[in-house]
């Protein structure tokens, strides 16, 4: 099951959502720093677990004159696919940023002052990702469940934990720099 398609299956399981909905709960969640679900992909994996057997689909009226919207529920089977998945997830690290560390191998085919200027601009962008999650975490104000108060502050710890190796190794850069010319 790809990253992707257990949020989704889990958002549905949580209780039965359109489309819409989930999209929301998605953008109010600040899910998108932390996975892969694209806006266009949201109806894509729905279909893609209602064919699989992991979730089923009703027709239900939208309030006020609106279209009838398609709700979504998890089946037996799909909380049990969700279950397996998500024990998973919690007991195998991921990979890190691949394209990152794919930049960091190509460090030594270019000049030291254009790998310490990208790495200086990853590291504001790493900064305002920063921001914005601590702002989406402390925020809002409102109870917080643990799970929700845990995915915040593991993201944000994360930022900040790269954030400062990242201004070490400027720092290392930069002294190499300084050595080898």
């Amino acid at each position: 099951m790809t990253n992707a398609e257990l949020a989704i299956l889990g958002l549905v399981l949580e209780k039965p959502r359109h489309g819409y909905e989930i999209e929301q709960t998605i953008e109010e969640r600040g899910m998108r720093d932390w996975t892969e679900v694209g806006f266009s992909s949201i109806y894509y994996i729905l279909n893609k677990l209602e064919k699989r057997g992991l979730i089923t689909s009703h027709k239900e009226a939208a309030p006020g004159k609106g279209p009838d919207r398609k709700v979504y529920s998890a089946t037996d089977q799909g909380g049990a696919a969700w279950h397996q998945a998500t024990i998973e997830a919690l007991s195998e690290p991921g990979v890190p940023t691949q394209s990152f560390l794919l930049g960091l191998a190509g460090l030594p085919a270019i000049a030291d002052e254009q790998a310490v200027e990208a790495l200086r601009a990853y590291k504001v962008k790493l900064e305002e990702r920063r921001d914005g999650l601590e702002a989406k975490w402390k925020g809002s104000g409102q109870f917080m469940p643990l799970f929700l108060d845990g995915m915040f502050e593991y993201s944000f710890r994360l930022v900040e934990t790269e954030i400062a190796w990242l201004e070490e190794f400027i720092q290392k850069l930069e002294a190499q720099k300084g050595n080898t010319s």
